[in-house]
């Protein structure tokens, strides 16, 4: 009898799970994440990226079809709306994140599986089903990765591909042999490098695009017949040996059916990149507690984990809002100074002279206590030094919206409606009806349009 491989056990995982196995908790959460993704994707709309790849999809595809492009509010193919809404939901930085995976589900999950639910017409326990099936091998292959291939790689969209093979999968009804290829034929597609921010370049959207897009080819390939690598993910020419130095086999089937890693997943409060929040909540507290204001410190000292440093740290003057997102100075700047870090005040501050002051009286520091907690925790720590000399110490070691310290579903309406307003995607009685819809989809017969 041949030993069973990780990549096969995922994927046997990935094909047999039902819906009655996921406990009602995971349930919930995966409508909640849902919810707080539609909003991100109609936050999309109108950025220059994003309707760039828009226009490029939509011309590649037909003009009309059964899965719905949220933004521009028609069908076309499954392939086309899939992209296009995975782009624009990574866009506002308001996506969720599994801390341990560094990875953003949502919006590599939730395009493929709307996508293809919508034009096989699929029940919504199918769908919910999908999305569950999709996190969960998603977040395993980020967290078998390890932080090495976070350094060069941009996570969502290498492990993004299984994630969307594995949603898609699951609503094709693929067997465990075919869901194997489908992984196979996503892996051998799967890509995206942190270079783009160096330039403050468009690529982060064009990686969702494409994971999405390749996840979902990858498993009709698979439906079809077409065959992949059987261990593409811990083969010798595989992705672990293309991509990471500190691959961990062993994370790709933890606790399987038993471990639900979606429900570990963490909500964004500040519309930044999710290393920089925790020290935000840290000065947050700091400022708060002592009541300053910002003109009275000196300067901070952010205390992070190497990959805030990997992946901030080259991004010393921001030239566009959404390259200001990875600007810890910026966002403390605004924290500082609004006492928030919203989609509308970096529109409007990221270049404004107080937050430029502010965002260079800010350094970071590498934290040995902070970095032997990352991924599993990110704790934020702050030193606050003012004008007369004191100083002041904040610690959080749960951030806004972790599991721990998460956001109620009131909280997550209220960001959703906040979303869908910023470029008018949908209005609030629109948005109210999808809100219904979503807290009733384990009892919807079919997946429809939703704007």
């Amino acid at each position: 009898m041949t030993e069973t491989n990780p990549t096969e056990s995922l994927a046997h995982f990935a094909a047999t799970l039902r819906f009655e196995c996921i406990p009602a908790p995971v349930v919930r959460r995966a409508e909640e994440l849902f919810l707080d993704w539609f909003g991100s994707a109609l936050a999309g709309k109108g950025a220059r990226p994003v309707e760039a790849i828009a226009r490029f999809f939509a011309a590649m595809g037909p003009p009309d079809g059964p899965s719905e492009i949220l933004i521009h509010r028609h069908g076309s193919s499954p392939l086309v709306a899939a992209a296009i809404n995975a782009a624009s939901s990574h866009f506002a930085e308001q996506d969720d994140v599994h801390n341990g995976a560094v990875f953003h589900p949502a919006a590599v999950v939730f395009p493929a599986a709307l996508a293809t639910a919508q034009a096989l017409r699929a029940p919504g326990r199918a769908f919910l089903l999908a999305s569950v099936v999709g996190y969960e091998v998603g977040i395993r292959v980020g967290e078998f990765l390890g932080r090495s291939h976070y350094k060069i790689f941009h996570t969502t969209g290498t492990a993004g591909t299984f994630a969307a093979a594995a949603a898609t999968g699951s609503l094709l009804r693929l067997t465990p042999v075919r869901m194997q290829h489908a992984f196979g034929s996503a892996g051998t597609q799967a890509a995206g490098l942190w270079e783009f921010l160096r330039d403050a370049a468009d690529s982060k959207q064009l990686h969702t695009a494409h994971a999405a897009g390749a996840g979902l080819t990858a498993a009709y390939l698979a439906h079809d017949g077409f065959t992949g690598a059987r261990r593409i993910l811990e083969g010798g020419q595989g992705l672990a040996a293309a991509m990471s130095s500190d691959a961990d086999p062993r994370k790709l089937t933890d606790g399987l059916g038993s471990r639900w890693a979606l429900a570990e997943t963490s909500f964004k409060f500040h519309a930044s990149c999710r290393h920089t929040h925790p020290a935000a909540d840290a000065l947050l507290q700091v400022m708060r507690t002592n009541r300053l204001h910002a003109g009275e410190i000196e300067q901070v000292v952010a205390r992070v984990h190497q990959g805030a440093l990997d992946v901030l740290g080259p991004v010393v003057d921001p030239q566009t809002v959404h390259q200001a997102k990875f600007s810890m100075g910026t966002v403390l700047g605004l924290i500082a100074l609004n006492g928030r870090a919203g989609l509308a005040d970096f529109d409007a501050g990221f270049k404004d002279p107080a937050v430029v002051a502010f965002r260079d009286r800010v350094k970071m520091e590498l934290d040995p206590e902070v970095d032997a907690a990352y991924p599993a925790r990110w704790i934020g720590k702050v030193s606050v030094h003012r004008l007369d000399g004191r100083r002041f110490e904040g610690r959080v070691d749960e951030p806004k919206g972790d599991p721990g310290n998460t956001l109620s579903r009131a909280e997550i309406e209220e960001k959703a409606l906040r979303l869908a307003r910023y470029h008018e995607g949908a209005n609030e009685a629109e948005m109210r009806k999808v809100i219904e819809r979503t807290w009733a989809l384990a009892q919807a017969a079919t997946i429809e349009r939703w704007l």
